[in-house]
């Protein structure tokens, strides 16, 4: 497949979704670029408005995000509030329906009488569309979109989960090209549910499509073959991974809220040398730890490239500000059609080797 001209980018965080429309040729500054409210931000603000006005509300439309939308949904029901859902739209709060109707949502089909109607999904391009006709532009073709995926589990620890697949992804080699899906496996319905809102799209986590941003700045990727500490640190969620060349040999996950100056120096002071444990990352309150047993540190992983939002706990701890194509908070962007382009080259190179 040649690789496309024009391309939209979606990455999808709990703080905001940050937009970028691709195209082949124009320097990446030129491109159009946006930093809008995250889809989960957008449909808690429609539920504090129902909630204020002491509206029951039915949820419909597609999984998404939780977060923010859940923490919404939460403070509705205590406002002794209603909520309605179908099946597809409830699978956002929980993924197993039992919990949701033990929560108190109601499960229906059609709009219940005296409710009202709140729209669900990451992806909305028919809006994105709309608002960018005033200025000529046109949505293309291709889509690469980025949110991050606990995975289905409707027993058991989502949190466990997701990192089980992270363990996975590096034991069986933990190849960077292969973070892009054009089909993801069944059990991340959450980028399922985005390929249902924008059909054809390749879809990513969002801490991958970070750390290959981190890999387009030019001094993060100057260190690539000898090994780096990449670390996104998101809105909700921080990830550090131990790169080296196409592949990645370690990761941890820890939610940002719940790290300090001081515990994210003591965590990345260890973790290229091997020195942290999982469980300790767990029981903080976050995903996990792991590195594969071949790992060896020898000379390189003593550069660290730091980017996202809350990037300012990372301040004064002498790490590099990675900034790709000089804006940060692009980042996910620019990895989504790196990764893609990495994707589509492999894929050709496979068809003319058979």
């Amino acid at each position: 497949m040649a690789f496309p001209e024009k391309i939209l980018a979606i990455d999808i965080g709990g703080g905001t979704q940050d937009i970028l429309i691709y195209e082949e040729g124009r320097p990446m500054e030129n491109c159009v670029q946006m930093i809008l409210p995250s889809p989960t931000q957008i449909v808690a603000q429609k539920i504090f408005k129902a909630t204020a006005s002491q509206k029951n509300i039915f949820l419909t439309g597609n999984t998404m995000g939780g977060g923010p939308c859940a923490w919404a949904v939460e403070k509705h029901l205590r406002s002794g509030l209603k909520v309605y859902a179908t099946k597809l739209a409830a699978l956002t709060l929980h993924d197993n329906l039992e919990e949701i109707r033990r929560q108190g949502i109601l499960l229906a089909n059609i709009l219940p009488a005296n409710a009202q109607t709140i729209h669900l999904g990451d992806v909305d391009l028919a809006s994105l569309k709309k608002a960018l006709r005033p200025f000529l532009v046109n949505l293309p073709p291709t889509y690469a979109i980025a949110v991050q995926d606990h995975g289905f589990k409707p027993q058991g620890s989502n949190r466990r989960f997701r990192f089980l697949y992270w363990k996975q992804f590096i034991l069986s080699g933990g190849y960077l090209s292969d973070l892009i899906y054009r089909n993801p496996p069944g059990y991340l319905t959450r980028m399922t549910a985005v390929q249902r809102g924008a059909p054809g799209a390749f879809v990513m986590d969002t801490c991958a499509a970070a750390l290959w941003g981190i890999l387009c700045d030019p001094r993060a990727a100057e260190k690539q073959e000898e090994g780096l500490v990449a670390v996104n640190m998101g809105n909700q969620h921080t990830l550090g991974a131990l790169i080296q060349g196409n592949r990645i040999w370690g990761i941890f996950e820890h939610h940002t809220g719940m790290l300090t100056g001081e515990k994210f120096r003591s965590i990345l002071s260890r973790f290229p040398q091997g020195r942290l444990h999982h469980d300790e990352i767990f029981r903080d309150g976050g995903h996990g730890y792991f590195i594969h047993p071949d790992f060896s540190r020898k000379k390189g992983f003593r550069f660290v490239a730091v980017t996202g939002p809350q990037r300012t706990l990372a301040e004064g701890l002498d790490y590099y500000m990675a900034a790709p194509y000089g804006d940060m908070m692009l980042s996910g962007c620019f990895g989504l059609v790196a990764a893609l382009k990495a994707k589509l080259a492999t894929e050709d190179t496979e068809i003319t080797e058979l």
